[in-house]
């Protein structure tokens, strides 16, 4: 589908999401370029536009400053806001060594038991320079502001949704009830139905 629309309409489609922004600060005082997968189009979106994007937009930026990265996975979708195991590959193999020296931590909000899964397993081969060892997961938002200064970094609110739906169904932070909306609202459906590993 991504060859369907021209690269300079995936790079307005791209600026208009809001996917990249770099604001605030960590506890330690690095820059957060924060990154929101429920925004990202995966499927109408190549990786060379976002790659492009990066280098013209963001990295300069980032200049020869220590930062952060704060990635909110909330209710990322596989098989629409996911770019790929290898697409992320490819973008973080496209990071200059200068950028990717200076990256401190990866803050991961709301990963799902796939997500932790796959990075437990393959993270360490995936990724070089240690990114895997700067990973660190992030259950809850309060949880994120241990690491984040709270002000300074905005957060949509259907993550703050999202978070009170894991407060009153704590099995969905470990994939073992669903949080689909249908199941989840239908009286008649037991919590023992519900469970499934997604």
């Amino acid at each position: 589908m991504s060859s369907q629309i021209s690269e300079a309409d995936q790079e307005l489609l791209r600026h208009r999401l809001d996917i990249f922004k770099i604001r605030g600060k960590d506890k330690q005082g690095h820059k957060i370029l924060r990154i929101i997968g429920k925004f990202f189009p995966a499927r109408l979106l190549i990786v060379e536009v976002v790659k492009k994007y990066l280098e013209e937009h963001i990295f300069p930026r980032l200049g020869k400053r220590r930062f952060s990265v704060l990635y909110v996975h909330t209710v990322v979708q596989r098989s629409d806001n996911f770019p790929g195991i290898s697409g992320l590959r490819w973008i973080y193999e496209a990071i200059p060594v200068n950028v990717r020296d200076n990256l401190q931590a990866v803050y991961f909000l709301h990963p799902g038991l796939q997500a932790r899964l796959f990075l437990a397993t393959f993270g360490r081969f995936l990724f070089s320079g240690g990114l895997y060892g700067k990973l660190g997961y992030v259950s809850r938002v309060d949880y994120l502001w241990e690491h984040v200064k709270r002000k300074e970094v905005e957060i949509p609110e259907f993550v703050y949704n999202h978070d009170e739906d894991l407060e009153y169904r704590p099995m969905m932070d470990y994939g073992l009830e669903s949080d689909h909306p249908r199941v989840s609202l239908s009286p008649s459906v037991s919590s023992y139905s519900m469970r499934c590993i997604s």
